[in-house]
C-alpha cells in the first residue's frame, strides 16, 4: 500500500535565489579534502601545493556565494543572522578542537597556517549553509498566497 500527497501540498514556489549551498558544499568540499590531505602528513612536513591552491578555490567559492547572497533583497535576514549565530558558534568550537588536535601534535610554521585557514573556511561554510536554508524556506512560506 502506497499514499500518495497531493503535488500541490508538497510543492514550493519558485524563487529566483542564488546557488548558495551548492556553492558553499563546493567551498566545504574543498577544504576537507586539503584537510585530509595534510593530516595524512602529519607529524611530517606537507608538501603545501596543492592544499594552498584548494583553500582558494574554497575561499571564491564562499566570497561568490555570499556576493551573490548579499544581492538578495527579498530575503529573511534576520532569521539568517539569529540561525547562522548560532551555528557558527558551534562549527568554531568544533573547528577550535580540531585546531587544539593539530597544535598538541606538534604542527607548526605554514603547515599550521594553512590548517587554521582551512578549518576557518570549515567553520563559515556550514552555518551559511544552515542559514540560508532556514531563512530561504522562511521567506517561501511567508510570500505564499492563501485562498
Amino acid at each position: 500500500m502506497t499514499a500518495r500527497l497531493s503535488s500541490t501540498a508538497t510543492e514550493v514556489p519558485a524563487r529566483g535565489l542564488p546557488p548558495i549551498t551548492q556553492l558553499q558544499v563546493g567551498a566545504l568540499g574543498l577544504v576537507i579534502v586539503g584537510g585530509v590531505y595534510m593530516a595524512s602528513y602529519f607529524p611530517r612536513r606537507p608538501p603545501l601545493g596543492l592544499p594552498v591552491a584548494l583553500l582558494a578555490g574554497s575561499v571564491a567559492l564562499f566570497a561568490i556565494g555570499m556576493i551573490m547572497l548579499a544581492r538578495v533583497r527579498d530575503f529573511a535576514w534576520d532569521t539568517f543572522f539569529l540561525v547562522g549565530r548560532w551555528a557558527l558558534l558551534a562549527y568554531l568550537i568544533q573547528a577550535s578542537m580540531i585546531e587544539f588536535a593539530f597544535v598538541h601534535n606538534h604542527a607548526s610554521g605554514p603547515a599550521l597556517v594553512v590548517v587554521t585557514l582551512m578549518l576557518m573556511m570549515f567553520a563559515m561554510t556550514i552555518p551559511t549553509v544552515i542559514a540560508f536554508t532556514v531563512a530561504r524556506y522562511e521567506v517561501v512560506r511567508g510570500t505564499e498566497s492563501h485562498p
